[in-house]
């Protein structure tokens, strides 16, 4: 998998231009197979010119991208174990450095002794023991991937549904970083016709009607907030989507939380104020991971524990990202008002639940409800409505019954498009008046280049690689 780069025109800057610090030439060893007992456990090698070392600690040169069944030796002539040598010859191989893999039979006790046994051999040439990510830091680095597709590779490796796998595959094929070089070009045009400009100043107002430089960076936008979209919807299914039920006490907001998952995770009673503490399980709803909370009834009260109770709920529903406000059918009564709570239900999705409808004659209308919340109807008791209440839930992540996410995106992805949003609306600000200042406009753009440049890694400060490559396994 090769990561096609491209040059940045504009700003003369070569992507992975980054230090060194963290990709030395130093061969690294690691296992590469998960923790336990399995079938097949790998040890791999990765570094420089490891003709020598392979030799060395296998007594005979390996022919490259062929397997080798073979005793692996142990430091006192013994055999550790019998497997499978391969040896890729760089740059055909995962780092694009030379790398050689053992895989062996999966016991913990085994693999330990064989990579000590490489690293004790491997020290004259320099071998250590790998850090967090490294293997694939160095793919990196040396250009066979970029940041997005290393990051899709440690969400597949985390992907708990065929959903998220599908996505990060997709990622990690580059579908991803296609639409986000695709968008940092178009970006690049404009610049490259902007700053060509700055010389000129008395063109610039023809400048803008000339190369209809309003219309570009309409249509940039348009894509990047497209892109955008796909990518907060995506990250549920990575980072879960997180449901609080809210609401009064004795509403059946516990009766919901067993209904939902089919079994007794909440006590029920008929007293007031039964849960006192948050109760969360997990759900996959097609593919979304969805974390539910069931909380303490909202109410005032001197009960000192309850109020600790209520406390908590109210920190669940300040982190949720959906909220599904409990009602009795019989006597509604809201305890979450938007005006009143507009601090904690901004940004948040409202879902009003109507329970216990099979103990009510009244018709509902959804008049008096607020416009941005939705209104679900569902009896905890005979199961009614509940299928309408999940799919309530999965509109809420942005996915439709059966709909795949072309990829997968990251927190640290949008955060890196909505700051080239902000860019890009002010460059469009400048854009917009007759006596444009082209300079100001440029500005906005490269600003915009950066942020996004960031995504692919293309323009990223070793800080940033540091944080993302220290949450990946060793071996990886």
């Amino acid at each position: 998998m090769v990561h096609n780069s491209q040059n940045d025109s504009a700003s003369g800057q070569s992507p992975n231009t980054l230090s060194q610090t963290s990709s030395s030439n130093e061969p690294i060893a690691a296992i590469a197979t998960a923790m336990g007992k399995g079938g097949v456990g790998i040890v791999r090698i990765s570094g420089p010119s490891l003709e020598p070392f392979i030799e060395t600690l296998l007594g005979k040169k390996l022919v490259p991208r062929y397997t080798h069944y073979m005793p692996f030796p142990g430091p006192d002539g013994s055999v550790l174990d019998y497997g499978i040598a391969i040896y890729f010859k760089a740059p055909a191989s995962y780092t694009g450095e030379d790398v050689l893999e053992l895989q062996g039979h999966g016991g913990p006790a085994v693999l330990r002794l064989l990579l000590t046994h490489c690293l004790s051999i491997g020290k004259p040439f320099g071998l250590r023991l790998a850090n967090a990510g490294e293997f694939t830091m160095r793919a990196f680095m040396n250009g066979k991937i970029d940041l997005a597709q290393a990051e899709a590779i440690a969400d597949l490796i985390e992907a708990n549904s065929t959903a998220a796998a599908k996505a990060a595959v997709a990622s990690l094929s580059g579908r991803f970083s296609q639409e986000i070089s695709a968008l940092i070009e178009s970006i690049v045009e404009l610049r490259i016709l902007v700053e060509a400009t700055l010389d000129f100043p008395e063109e610039e107002i023809e400048f803008i009607e000339k190369y209809q430089v309003r219309s570009k960076l309409e249509n940039i936008r348009n894509e990047l907030s497209r892109i955008l979209g796909i990518a907060k919807q995506s990250r549920y299914l990575r980072d879960g989507l997180k449901v609080v039920l809210a609401g009064e006490p004795n509403v059946g907001k516990s009766s919901l939380m067993n209904a939902l998952f089919d079994q007794d995770i909440a006590i029920v009673t008929d007293i007031a104020g039964t849960t006192r503490d948050s109760i969360r399980e997990t759900l996959n709803l097609d593919g979304v991971p969805v974390t539910v909370t069931d909380t303490a009834g909202l109410r005032d009260t001197v009960d000192p524990i309850e109020k600790i109770g209520i406390e908590r709920s109210w920190s669940e529903i300040k982190t949720a990202d959906v909220i599904l406000h409990v009602m009795d059918s019989r006597n509604p009564t809201r305890v979450l008002d938007p005006d009143m709570h507009r601090d904690v239900l901004k940004g948040k999705i409202v879902l009003d639940v109507y329970n216990k409808i099979d103990l009510s004659d009244s018709v509902f209308s959804t008049e008096a409800c607020p416009p941005d919340i939705k209104q679900v109807f569902v009896s905890a008791k005979t199961r009614q409505g509940l299928s309408t209440l999940r799919q309530a839930i999965l509109d809420a992540s942005g996915r439709t019954l059966g709909e795949s996410s072309p990829w997968l995106g990251r927190e640290r992805h949008i955060q890196a498009m909505l700051m080239a949003q902000e860019h890009l609306d002010l460059a469009q600000e400048h854009a917009a008046y007759d006596n444009t200042v082209l300079d100001l406009l440029a500005e906005e753009l490269r600003l915009a280049h950066d942020a996004l440049g960031e995504i692919t890694g293309r323009m990223s400060s070793d800080d940033l690689l540091g944080r993302i490559f220290s949450t990946f396994c060793i071996g990886k």
